[in-house]
């Protein structure tokens, strides 16, 4: 995809990503605007997004985001980022209206929904995506530092399988830019206020080992959420302690949304492919991370998606 080639023209460019936007969403939709800006000076680019954590709030550009999502005249061109446009929450409305449209995402179960579809299941991150289609001596400071806090948040600070030798060397090119990316570590991806200690202790204290003790799951129900004063953006990297644990092939850690309904999260090991459970619930992912909405009680929602588990470890077994 040649970004130019597809903006030729464009007076007005809109971007957006899955609701509930991680680091990866946040620093790729920042960083594809920051770029648009210098590459179309001209053009007006706005970015819509349901509100994202403060945590994000040093990147440039992240006081601009618009998580109002109000009434706007159709888009030359509207990017759907890290994820599909059903998935955009309240900002589908301006991919579907828009003059073209244009998918960029790295999710294996995305199919492509755009005029114009860059999906690559190989990268680590849709930020990777953006530094891939960017040109270089467009790049500054303030983009490499989205880009790069998108990359740390998709990889686990470059841990996850996902990681290669060559999101190290877009990495250390990334940092040459002279951000204090040990501080930008620090604060996004490990440091916790305290609350979201306290819920983690808990999801953790009150987690199950099912399954021969290869599969770990914890809950939050709405009612804990009020305790704590907790929401959805509190949540973020229990699933990973919970899959930190010796023995665990698939973690999986579920919030209440709704009465009967739950978001769940999925991070498995080699052993278990996460978005093959996940799409088959309607949702998606990478192979070792992936994530649906599931309705029905704590223990249905657990035993239904044991059953696609286990079929997964008993193939495994076989082989």
């Amino acid at each position: 995809m040649n970004l130019r080639k597809e903006c030729e023209g464009a007076k007005r460019i809109g971007i957006s990503g899955h609701i509930r936007p991680d680091g990866d969403c946040v620093g790729a939709c920042l960083a594809l605007s920051l770029y648009l800006k210098k590459m179309m000076e001209a053009a007006e680019v706005k970015v819509f997004l349901e509100e994202p954590s403060s945590v994000f709030e040093s990147l440039k550009g992240f006081e601009e985001i618009d998580s109002s999502f109000p009434d706007e005249e159709p888009f030359d061109v509207f990017f759907v980022v890290d994820t599909v446009p059903d998935r955009i929450g309240e900002a589908e409305k301006y991919f579907l209206q828009a003059k073209k449209r244009t998918n960029i995402d790295h999710h294996i179960t995305n199919p492509g929904a755009g005029d114009v579809n860059y999906v690559m299941p190989a990268i680590g991150s849709a930020s990777e995506l953006i530094y891939d289609l960017a040109e270089h001596d467009l790049l500054d400071q303030d983009m490499a530092l989205c880009i790069y806090t998108g990359m740390i948040h998709d990889t686990g600070v470059f841990q996850y399988s996902n990681t290669n030798p060559d999101t190290l060397r877009k990495a250390a090119d990334l940092i040459s830019f002279g951000f204090d990316f040990p501080a930008l570590i620090q604060e996004t991806f490990y440091q916790k206020n305290y609350v979201q200690a306290q819920i983690c202790g808990r999801a953790l204290m009150e987690s199950i080992r099912f399954m021969d003790g290869r599969c770990i799951v914890s809950v939050i129900d709405r009612k804990t959420m009020e305790f704590y004063g907790a929401t959805p953006k509190d949540f973020e990297g229990i699933v990973n302690q919970l899959r930190n644990i010796k023995g665990i092939s698939c973690a999986i850690f579920m919030y209440e949304t709704d009465t009967l309904e739950y978001k769940v999260s999925l991070r498995t090991d080699e052993l278990v492919d996460a978005s093959r459970v996940a799409a088959f619930f309607g949702g998606g992912g990478h192979m070792r991370a992936a994530g649906c909405t599931m309705k029905g009680t704590f223990h249905d929602c657990v035993n239904n998606l044991s059953l696609h588990i286990e079929e997964q470890l008993m193939e495994k077994k076989q082989q």
